[in-house]
């Protein structure tokens, strides 16, 4: 049965296991536990404790090392280029971000890139983390392969997303996060785990068709290294602009592995490598544009003339991006975070593994 567990408990749950059973460290274990809980907790499930299945497999297959320290390996006043050494990707990009703020706090404006690192969580986290500090926060990160190109047939790309976050007055924040395909693919495993077709325009099977199949799209992505892959933003060819969407998640890969010396994704995860995960962080102060408080007013007052536009019809409302995400926290703190039945089963054995037991929680349909 799908579960309601309180957010505390779920993180507590997660850093236990991944203390007991996958060897993490207790600073590698908090960060990698609340990168999760707040997926799930943001109704976010694609990169929520479902991932503890993935993060195994990577530990198992040489590609993720607990315990391994990311080192700056580049640096200016306003930049630094960071080797994670195969390390945890949320430790990895904890680590890397307060570096870069380090930096932009003296110099007005830093970037980062790091190279070797793992799956770093929802990327609009780590942009949120900068935009908190009165600055404009970016965050990017290329992935395994799995997106094919306008007018290619391999997979080339990763989902490659893009994160950008600027404050606004009252605490708000607009959180732009999303894959340059037009879902990442954690969204097919959400399908998938859940039995349901997907959406068509999600992705292709190995002949270039479009298919609904999630399930048989996940076997086929699994054990075909080449053929079958998601579709950029704008789908295929470039009549409804297919080629914008490579050309963003392109940018990713040049900002990532370009600047950081690092892997591409199509060379991402080989055997006896590591997994090669390469990111990108950019943080600007608010102060170089004038008063802090003033200009987060004034996006507000941009927003909220948003807000407030003529609805279509049948629709109460215009949502601005990040606040879906943020009414969902706002939710799951106080009702519990929403786990489904086979994310359950998961936490269920590996609670068992790790000799602990689950949290109380709320059966829900």
């Amino acid at each position: 049965m799908n579960r309601l567990i309180p957010y505390n408990d779920l993180l507590t749950l997660t850093e236990t296991i991944l203390r007991k059973s996958y060897g993490y460290s207790a600073k590698e274990a908090a960060i990698t536990a609340y990168v999760l809980a707040e997926a799930d907790a943001r109704n976010i499930p694609s990169h929520g404790v479902s991932r503890l299945n993935f993060y195994r497999k990577n530990i198992q297959g040489g590609f993720a090392k607990p315990g391994a320290e990311p080192e700056i390996v580049h640096q200016t006043p306003s930049s630094l280029v960071v080797d994670g050494h195969d390390g945890v990707g949320s430790y990895v990009a904890d680590w890397s971000v307060a570096k870069l703020l380090e930096r932009a706090e003296k110099t007005g404006v830093a970037f980062c890139a790091v190279r070797n690192s793992n799956h770093f969580g929802i990327a609009g986290l780590w942009a949120e983390k900068i935009a908190r500090h009165n600055m404009i926060g970016t965050a990017f990160t290329n992935t395994r392969p799995g997106a094919i190109p306008t007018f290619g047939r391999e997979r080339a790309l990763g989902t490659n997303p893009i994160a950008a976050a600027i404050p606004e007055a009252g605490g708000r924040t607009f959180l732009l996060d999303m894959a340059t395909t037009t879902v990442a693919h954690g969204k097919v495993e959400v399908y998938d785990r859940r039995k349901k077709p997907m959406p068509q325009g999600w992705a292709v099977d190995e002949h270039g068709a479009g298919t609904t199949d999630a399930t048989a799209f996940e076997r086929l992505f699994s054990a075909d290294p080449r053929y079958g892959g998601h579709l950029f933003l704008g789908g295929e060819g470039e009549e409804s602009g297919g080629h914008k969407g490579f050309g963003l998640g392109l940018l990713v890969e040049l900002l990532c592995s370009g600047m950081s010396l690092g892997m591409s994704s199509l060379h991402t995860f080989q055997k006896g490598r590591g997994s090669g995960i390469a990111h990108f962080f950019g943080a600007v102060s608010l102060d170089l544009f004038g008063e802090a408080d003033a200009l987060k007013a004034h996006v507000a007052g941009i927003l909220a003339d948003i807000r407030g536009g003529e609805k279509a019809a049948g629709q109460e409302r215009i949502y601005i991006h990040g606040e879906k995400e943020a009414e969902a926290r706002e939710k799951s703190l106080k009702e519990g975070v929403f786990i489904d039945d086979a994310t359950c089963a998961l936490l269920d054995s590996l609670a068992e593994e790790a000799g602990v037991r689950l949290p109380p929680s709320v059966q829900v349909s």
